[in-house]
């Protein structure tokens, strides 16, 4: 029986391990995709700023632009 008890302890110790090692990566990949979409969100709002940017120079042209005037 004794030795029953130490043959499974190194069972046990083996799946603890595994299942550290599956926490883990389940983590790396929850932090890959956080990145990704921290990197997406930065582009976004690059994006949103230029189509801002592009607008105002629009509007500033049309207001400027006096040719109808004439």
């Amino acid at each position: 029986m004794v030795n029953d008890i130490d043959d499974n302890f190194p069972d046990e110790t083996n799946e603890n391990s595994s299942d550290e090692g599956t926490d883990n990566n389940s983590l790396k990949g929850t932090s890959l995709a956080e990145k990704q979409a921290q990197e997406q969100a930065q582009k976004n709002l690059l994006a949103r700023k230029r189509i801002d940017e592009l607008r105002e120079k629009k509007r500033l042209k049309d207001l400027l632009d006096d040719s109808e005037d004439w």
